[in-house]
């Protein structure tokens, strides 16, 4: 049974649906694509691609798939919390970037999730799966790890007893081992994964806190693996978290909240 006979379905819920089929690696689709992501029927999908063609949200190339649209991008960069961390975290990365020659990044959690914002990447670096926009899991990742030691009790809980996807040989998939490191996380601020995610790739993270001790976001360093000490790199980090941080308003004496 298509979607849209679903109760409460209204057209901007199927208008935003076809919206949100647009993923990082799915960035150019057809009329047949969005019919499949979405389960709606051919005529209502083309009938919404078209309206929001002639919006300016989607755009049509001349192979006929659509993209997404410069007047959607445009409203996305308004978003408050991502703009204003985009901007005054980019001196910070870019020091990080001239110092290691890495890939600095900064993610924050939407879900049970990790989305980056932004990142500065070296051409000899190595090649990460995910790019700006894109979405890593929380427990094997750097930022990951931190979003999720911050995110509550209710987030951690949910993620452990979930499943736990084994992405590579050395990810920790067992739930008393990511206990005890969230434990730490939330002591020191600070997340480290060895090959967790992609062979041969490391990753040093820190909490980047706001004015009211809420952890706002994650900024890590992601090295090849055996290329550089991750005790070399952690004070870089630490030290550009914090000097984030303090200028979303946090201080020494706010104490940094757990959810």
């Amino acid at each position: 049974m298509p979607r849209t006979s679903e109760p409460g379905r209204t057209v901007g819920s199927r208008l935003l649906e076809v919206l949100f089929v647009f993923q990082p690696g799915h960035t150019a689709l057809s009329l047949a694509d969005l019919v499949r992501k979405t389960g709606m029927p051919h005529a209502t999908v083309r009938r919404l691609a078209m309206e929001l063609t002639d919006f300016g949200a989607l755009d049509r190339r001349p192979d006929g798939r659509f993209t997404v649209g410069l007047r959607l991008w445009q409203l996305g960069t308004l978003a408050p919390l991502t703009e204003s961390l985009r901007t005054l975290a980019q001196p910070f990365l870019e020091d990080l970037y001239t110092a290691l020659h890495q890939h600095v990044q900064v993610a924050v959690l939407e879900g049970q999730q990790a989305v980056i914002i932004e990142r500065l990447s070296a051409p000899e670096a190595p090649e990460l799966v995910s790019q700006v926009g894109g979405r890593l899991p929380l427990h094997c990742t750097g930022v990951g790890k931190v979003l999720l030691s911050h995110g509550g009790t209710e987030l951690i809980e949910t993620v452990l007893s979930g499943e736990l996807r084994e992405y590579a040989p050395r990810s920790i998939v067992a739930p008393e081992v990511l206990r005890k490191e969230i434990a730490d996380c939330r002591r020191t601020g600070t997340a480290t994964v060895r090959e967790e995610l992609t062979p041969g790739t490391d990753s040093v993270a820190m909490r980047i806190v706001n004015g009211e001790g809420r952890v706002v976001a994650a900024l890590s360093v992601v090295v090849r693996t055996d290329s550089v000490k991750h005790q070399a790199v952690l004070p870089s980090v630490i030290a550009s978290g914090l000097g984030i941080s303090r200028l979303l308003g946090w201080r020494p004496g706010v104490k940094v909240r757990n959810s």
